[in-house]
């Protein structure tokens, strides 16, 4: 049977540890509490109440290993325990670098609404873009004068450029551009997609646009999901190649809406789904931006800390980070950022609250 009950199993592969959070309501049970651990299950007791959840198969505990049992007030049980085996390594969500592939057909579609924007478009060339700063660093290098300085770098009708949170194609695609402004956006739903940069160039941000092989069956995601796996795949990336773990989250207007700090990309979080049975031990955590996938759910996650900076709040610490040559700055469109600050903020209620906040800066677990 599944668990009625509510718990939160958040495991580290690199160091095969595990807490395990059962979570329950205002009142303690009436009955005393007994809670098995075994190998591949987890079983709660109070009274004739008893409630049992199967693991997944990819995750085995060590029973013999619990240790630093306590309960705190508005969050339940903690339990921490090592696992039998490594979890198997998370796959990154869908990388563009990865996905897009020369001399294949394309479509491009409006994340928001699912309309067409680009219909069967072949490239012949699908380059990686340089780091923002390259000119600089060309300079520091050259002993003569930097040879690229008037330079841009702008696809031809068959290239498409890839850089960090966003991919450049020749503006031959058909996407309509308001009147007033840069701003590309989306014919049925009206939602930015990117901005003319060039009269020839356009740039499509990753968390507006799906790109899918003409020839397979196209399906959504839901879009608090999309956003926050392609933030997430921007920091595990990011992170690996450059060594970077503070991020600013800009908007199109050139406004700082969220510092971000990276902890780890190894997380493995197992969450129980099960019913809420008035007769229920234990309540769910509710995180409402994870996809349904049963009983008990499996998701890959980033840790990560992060401050909000809309209506000045944390100006001075914006205004650091933002002149730390070790922050790296991410640009979506406004109204992303703000979704992104919104998903932040209701997923981090749905943590127990003791997990919610580490020094000033709040925590939360992005699923991809």
């Amino acid at each position: 049977p599944g668990m009625a009950a509510g718990f939160l199993l958040e495991i580290r592969r690199g160091t095969q540890s595990a807490l395990l959070v059962l979570r329950y309501g205002a009142d303690l049970p009436s009955s005393p509490v007994d809670v098995s651990v075994a190998v591949d299950r987890l079983e709660v007791r109070s009274g004739r109440s008893c409630e049992a959840a199967a693991l997944p198969a990819e995750v085995r505990l060590g029973p013999s290993s619990c240790r630093g049992l306590r309960r705190l007030p508005g969050d339940g049980l903690h339990l921490r325990l090592r696992l039998r085996r490594p979890p198997p390594s998370a796959d990154l969500v869908f990388s563009l670098k990865e996905s897009l592939k020369p001399q294949k057909n394309y479509i491009f579609y409006c994340q928001s609404c699912s309309d067409i924007i680009v219909k069967d478009r072949k490239f012949l060339r699908v380059l990686p873009l340089p780091s923002e700063n390259w000119s600089s660093l060309v300079e520091e290098w050259c002993c003569h004068p930097n040879p690229f300085a008037r330079s841009t770098l702008h696809p031809q009708h068959d290239d498409c450029f890839l850089g960090d949170t966003f991919f450049l194609l020749h503006s031959g695609s058909k996407s309509h551009k308001s009147k007033e402004n840069t701003r590309v956006t989306c014919k049925r739903c009206k939602t930015m997609l990117g901005e003319k940069v060039s009269p020839d160039t356009i740039k499509y941000y990753v968390t507006e646009v799906i790109i899918w092989p003409s020839e397979g069956s196209f399906s959504t995601t839901p879009r608090p999901h999309f956003i926050q796996s392609m933030v997430a795949q921007c920091l595990v990336e990011l992170s690996s190649a450059k060594s970077t773990f503070r991020f600013t989250i800009k908007g199109d207007d050139g406004k700082i809406y969220i510092l971000i700090w990276l902890l780890n990309s190894d997380t493995l979080l197992v969450q129980s789904l099960g019913s809420s049975s008035s007769d229920s031990i234990f309540t769910l955590f509710g995180d409402t931006f994870m996809p349904n996938s049963g009983p008990v759910g499996t998701w890959n996650a980033v840790k990560v800390l992060y401050q909000p900076c809309i209506k000045s709040r944390n100006k001075d610490l914006a205004d650091a980070w933002e002149n730390d040559i070790g922050v790296h700055p991410l640009k979506f469109p406004s109204e992303t950022c703000l979704e992104l600050l919104l998903i932040l903020g209701l997923s981090t209620t749905s943590l127990p609250p003791s997990l919610r906040r580490m020094n000033s800066f709040q925590v939360r677990n992005s699923c991809y």
